[in-house]
């Protein structure tokens, strides 16, 4: 037991979008929280994501569509995934549930379980951003899927079958208004899918910056220290700390994004979870301006007003957490995000790499432990953060207080692996 124990009502690791969002509702609540994070609240993959409430972007990423492009795709050096050599080995296990995901009768529960949160998601985050002042930092406006032709087109049909499916809007235009809404799109861009709930924030950063503020301000309590193991042998989890101290707490939330896996093994609960290594380029002076979010399915990027300038990111790295950047996938998809946008400048420009958080079927893990009395995941959230961060919170709070679901919470359970 550490020489310094502090207690609280609950402990957060991870000082994310989704355990700032967290520790600020059971703060309403009434309880007593502390975030503990090696870094500065916000800056993991919260920092870097692409500022985007995808409402629609719940499809599962395994499925037969996607099994029959993946080899050309990671023979392609430019392709949208890249799997390092040195760690596919690793990557065996979590493949193979993969695959079992994309199974089309798994497919379809899937997503309808991303659905469920989706359906939610936009006034959620819309509720939270009105309590902590930031009402204003959501736009107005959706964002564009781009398509270059038909063939393009008809490939994202599935996607589109699936928002009917489930009730999601959208709406079809042609060039002529495509070039209304955004001037800057290239003429061979030849129709494009508004999706009118998918919004951007002006900085993703700022979201979780003021809740850390409120938090404090409130009582609460942010902690910046690596997390090196837990006593779970009396009635309360103990989070032991590298500086030598600890904290106690009546529950316990894992919600550490991609190095959830390292604390669930060291809890002895393994989970299936890998980091998807994102990239970004934000170009702050780009000549151009946008009034939309851009997706190209085809392409695998997508392109955000944010953080003052516009941000490019896009493609999948499966290398693991300690690898060193290989930003070459950053100069991949801005030079694609030229062919959308052939005026945008490449001028006062930053790279940064991110680990999003991913569980084989694509869903986050929201539930209690199956073995400790007291400790919770909230976690493998995946493209989706910023997007569940909001109604993770509201589910995860009455889990923890024990107030009842206002959905079935069996298909986030950490046992379904």
């Amino acid at each position: 037991m550490p020489q310094t124990v502090q207690q609280f009502d609950t402990a957060i690791v991870g000082a994310g979008i989704i355990g700032a969002a967290l520790g600020y509702e059971l703060q309403k609540r009434g309880h007593r929280v502390v975030l503990i994070d090696r870094d500065m609240p916000g800056h993991g993959a919260s920092f870097g994501n692409m500022a985007s409430i995808a409402v629609t972007e719940f499809m599962p990423i395994s499925r037969p569509s996607v099994w029959f492009q993946t080899p050309r795709w990671l023979l392609d050096p430019q392709g949208p995934i890249r799997v390092a050599p040195n760690y596919a080995p690793r990557l065996i296990p979590w493949f193979l549930r993969f695959f079992r995901a994309g199974w089309p009768a798994k497919l379809r529960q899937l997503q309808a379980d991303g659905a469920v949160l989706c359906q939610r998601a936009l006034a959620d985050m819309q509720a939270l951003m009105a309590e902590i002042g930031l009402a204003d930092d959501i736009s107005e406006t959706g964002c564009l899927s781009l398509y270059a032709n038909a063939q393009e087109f008809e490939a994202d049909r599935e996607r589109l079958e699936m928002l009917d499916r489930f009730g999601f809007d959208y709406d079809v235009i042609d060039r002529n208004r495509l070039r209304d809404l955004e001037p800057e799109i290239a003429p061979v861009i030849s129709k494009a899918v508004l999706l009118p709930d998918n919004r951007t924030v002006r900085n993703p950063l700022d979201i979780v910056t003021r809740l850390a503020e409120i938090i404090t301000a409130r009582g609460g309590k942010i902690m910046r220290d690596e997390v090196i193991g837990f006593d779970v042998s009396g009635e309360e989890p103990t989070v032991r700390l590298a500086n030598g101290s600890g904290v106690t707490a009546k529950s316990l939330v894992i919600s550490a994004g991609a190095f959830s896996a390292r604390l669930s093994s060291i809890l002895g609960e393994p989970m299936p979870l890998e980091t998807e290594r994102g990239y970004h380029t934000q170009i702050m002076a780009p000549g151009i301006a946008l009034n939309h979010s851009l997706i190209w399915p085809a392409k695998a990027f997508m392109v955000s007003p944010t953080a003052g300038g516009i941000r490019v990111g896009g493609t999948v790295e499966m290398a693991g957490l300690n690898a060193a950047p290989d930003f070459r996938r950053a100069e991949i998809t801005a030079k694609r995000a030229r062919e959308a946008l052939p005026n945008l400048r490449l001028a006062n420009t930053s790279e940064w790499m991110g680990h999003r958080p991913s569980f084989p079927d694509t869903i986050p893990v929201m539930s209690a432990s199956a073995k400790i009395s007291g400790v919770f995941y909230s976690t493998g959230h995946g493209h989706l953060g910023l997007t569940h961060a909001a109604t993770n919170a509201h589910l995860m709070a009455d889990l923890i207080c024990g107030a009842t679901s206002a959905i079935d919470m069996n298909a986030y359970s950490v046992t379904r692996f």
